[in-house]
């Protein structure tokens, strides 16, 4: 059997788990300098000045630098140039404003950790406080002069919208929210700079899922050569879309490694994580449907607001981009119109966050399918059955623009991962024990949500690939790793063409030094984009491979073949790869290739979310009892990693649907800054999670039919278990927002005073 379709054990965990991994935090060099940021206190604010006096009588500091210090550097980028946005960009040190609680103001450089932490709290920060903008749905203030605080208005439109609403039965209206939260990773932020004295060149420590665009952003931020920058990744605590941007305090460290020609390390601690790294999520949406009779949705009109926050970072307008795209999901919806206000308010800026942008139109849409259910008397699986675009329809295209892309679902079979997925958790007898359990005064509940991923995004990737004498065979990507398992995804795609086992296959990620280009890890992209690319690298040397045995054994090429890393022939005759690699080295070159993979389409897998719950009246919580998710991923490459990555989006998305979320006082403080008052689930609260893994839909856009699933754990999870509160509460439509929080449960629980009875 080929590599492709196994599901062996990863090849990059063995560092890992013999406490060998070497983290941004474990970087470490004789006279290094140890960074701190001074953040602002208030949420909006004029800044009138900054002392700095007794800060820089503290012994060991060697500097410290305000807007006046690095008042060359532009502001920070975006991944995909957007002049629009470009106003709204965020300065390395604040001048003039202050925008959010935690933007860095000052930063100080010190021979120690304490030192610098010692003379940071030293620094007086003048600012006149002014009255922040915290709701986005009010009518936004100027950011600045001739300015609104609106970043952008997204539209996206098909079909007649008017004439779908003149001929509906029925007219459903919604309010609806998805609450701020963040991916929150085991590792918080950190990056270690230091100048190579050997080259002279910028080496960067502790990059992440973007460390060719954040080398040649910080190079040109910097006004330096490209080729004088060189980002590296070591191993990564977890990314989940948060860590990986370009932060200002990355900016800081390599200009103060690249002025002073001191090494410079920061790690930033739990609390500015939570205050100054990446929020997400955090949109309203106000959704107006046309219904049919029969529960046909007709058409959907949609107005979301989006925080943005303080500035617009590194990710641009992914987020409300692919709320409004991907709002109809897998569903017909022959007329739809969406508006979408990115609004910048004073709290933390905001970025992506797993599944951005789909999590919460996933929330929004299912909840509109149960509005449906419940206006027209229709089960809500029925309706849903009703919806469904249909497998002839595929490909499948809306007519809408996504991030310069066209949306075209390119394969899919919705209907029949729908009764799979409910055989699977044997529905008829669930419904049945839940009646049951219902009857004797359990306040219980099912739900589930039908969603469309979208992955593999482009445009294009390249991977290098060579064959060693020794037997083994390094690849080398552009391609970034947050603990995915790209190694052993990217090694199995490999020896699926050479035979090649993949324990001796070393994949070289995250190094800028030994690629020239390459776009990371986002949006479920390494798969289908970098492992399409080592495919055709693969088949590359193959063929380089069996035309240097065809000369050594004397045969013609096409009557060779290479299988378990040999080259046949016939009558028996064979060669291995290594001596093949041998001979081509020997003839004064190495045994190596190049492939590239191009693509303007993205893929589109699909999934259900299901969630049975008990709801506690005593406690005002939700306890999820059991959780299944089926998912099409068109081919599997590895499918334990896929299942292990569809568990640990499992406890993400349960983590926003019932506990995380950042919440903001009058004023602008935030009242989650430590984990006790940013709730995470843990194991307690975490249930098994039930998968069924199906490859029905191959895509269309790639040699190999694999589609992502880096995101598909979370996409569904808060629609499923809103769902299924619903039900446990015999009050259809009753949660609007997520997360649903003891607080939240309580004022559904209670109606006026009175706890509204489990049955009637």
């Amino acid at each position: 059997m080929g590599a492709i379709g196994q599901p062996l054990r990863r090849i990059e965990d063995r560092p890992l788990v013999t406490g060998r991994g070497r983290y941004a935090a474990d970087n470490n060099a004789p006279g290094q300098l140890h960074m701190r940021m001074v953040r602002s206190p208030v949420a909006f604010g004029r800044l009138r000045g900054v002392n700095l006096r007794a800060a820089r009588a503290v012994p060991g500091v060697a500097a410290i630098w305000t807007w006046e210090d690095v008042k060359e550097l532009p502001p920070i980028d975006f991944r995909v140039p957007n002049r629009e946005l470009e106003p709204f960009r965020q300065s390395v040190l604040a001048h003039n404003y202050v925008r959010y609680v935690g933007e860095p103001v000052a930063a100080v450089f010190a021979d120690d950790a304490y030192a610098a932490e010692d003379a940071a709290e030293l620094v007086e920060v003048d600012i006149d406080e002014l009255a922040p903008y915290l709701d986005p749905t009010m009518e936004p203030p100027e950011f600045m002069p001739g300015t609104r605080a609106e970043a952008a208005v997204l539209r996206k439109a098909c079909g007649d919208i008017d004439a779908a609403f003149s001929g509906a039965h029925a007219v459903i209206e919604l309010d609806l929210a998805v609450g701020r939260h963040t991916g929150t990773p085991l590792e918080t932020r950190g990056v270690f700079a230091r100048v190579d004295p050997a080259s002279g060149t910028l080496v960067v420590e502790g990059a992440a899922k973007a460390p060719h665009f954040n080398c040649k952003a910080i190079a040109g931020m910097m006004d330096l050569p490209l080729e004088m920058v060189r980002f590296h990744e070591g191993h990564v605590g977890g990314g989940f879309g948060i860590r990986g941007d370009v932060y200002p305090e990355d900016v800081l460290v390599c200009l103060c490694a690249w002025r002073l020609k001191r090494p410079v390390k920061w790690t930033e601690d739990r609390h500015e994580h939570l205050v100054a790294a990446n929020h997400s999520r955090d949109q309203r949406f106000r959704l107006r449907a046309a219904v049919g009779a029969d529960g046909m949705l007709l058409g959907l009109d949609a107005v979301i607001f989006s925080d943005q926050g303080a500035y617009a970072r590194t990710p641009g307008l992914t987020a409300p981009d692919m709320a409004c795209a991907m709002l109809p999901g897998p569903y017909l919806v022959p007329a739809y119109r969406a508006v979408a206000h990115v609004r910048l308010t004073n709290k933390t800026p905001a970025g992506t966050y797993r599944s951005p942008g789909r999590y919460e139109s996933t929330f929004a849409r299912e909840r509109l399918m149960d509005a449906i259910a419940a206006r027209t008397g229709l089960d809500g699986i029925e309706v849903r059955r009703r919806n469904l675009i249909p497998k002839s329809r595929m490909p499948f295209g809306r007519g809408i623009i996504s991030l310069g892309v066209s949306i075209e679902y390119d394969s899919g079979d919705y209907a029949g991962l729908l009764e799979r997925l409910l055989a699977s958790i044997e529905y008829p007898a669930l419904r049945a024990d839940l009646s049951r359990r219902k009857a004797a005064g359990e306040r219980v509940g099912f739900g589930l949500a039908c969603f469309v991923e979208k992955t593999g995004r482009g445009p294009a990737d390249r991977a290098l690939i060579e064959a060693r004498p020794d037997g083994s065979v390094e690849i080398v990507t552009g391609a970034a790793s947050g603990g995915q398992g790209v190694e052993t995804a990217m090694a199995q795609i490999a020896s699926d063409v050479l035979g090649v086992p993949i324990e001796r296959i070393n994949v070289v990620h995250g190094q800028t030094d030994r690629i020239d280009a390459g776009l990371g890890a986002f949006a479920s992209r390494v798969t289908v984009m970098t492992g399409c690319a080592v495919h055709a690298a693969a088949e590359a040397l193959r063929s380089k491979a069996i035309e240097t045995a065809a000369a050594a054994l004397a045969v013609a090429p096409d009557k060779l073949r290479l299988s378990q890393a040999v080259v046949h022939g016939p009558n028996g005759a064979s060669v291995s790869l290594a001596d093949v690699a041998a001979r081509s080295l020997a003839g004064g070159a190495p045994l190596a290739a190049e492939g590239r993979f191009r693509s303007d389409h993205m893929t589109y897998p699909y999934g259900i979310h299901a969630a049975v719950v008990r709801v506690d009246t005593g406690t005002c919580g939700v306890h999820v009892e059991r959780f299944a998710i089926a998912y099409d991923i068109g081919r599997a490459v590895n499918p334990m990693l896929v299942e292990g990555q569809l568990v640990g989006g499992a406890a993400q998305g349960l983590g926003g649907a019932l506990y995380e979320e950042f919440v903001y006082d009058e004023a602008g403080q935030p009242q989650a800054t430590t984990f006790a008052d940013y709730l995470i689930p843990t194991l307690a609260e975490v249930p098994p999670v039930q998968t069924l893994i199906t490859e029905d839909a191959p895509s269309l856009h790639n040699p190999l039919g694999i589609k992502g699933v880096g995101e598909a754990g979370l996409t569904g999870a808060g629609a499923a278990i809103a769902a299924a509160i619903d039900d446990a509460l015999e009050r259809p439509g009753a949660v609007t927002r997520l997360p649903v929080t003891p607080m939240r449960l309580h004022a559904l629980l209670n109606d006026g005073g009175r706890i509204i009875p489990a049955t009637g």
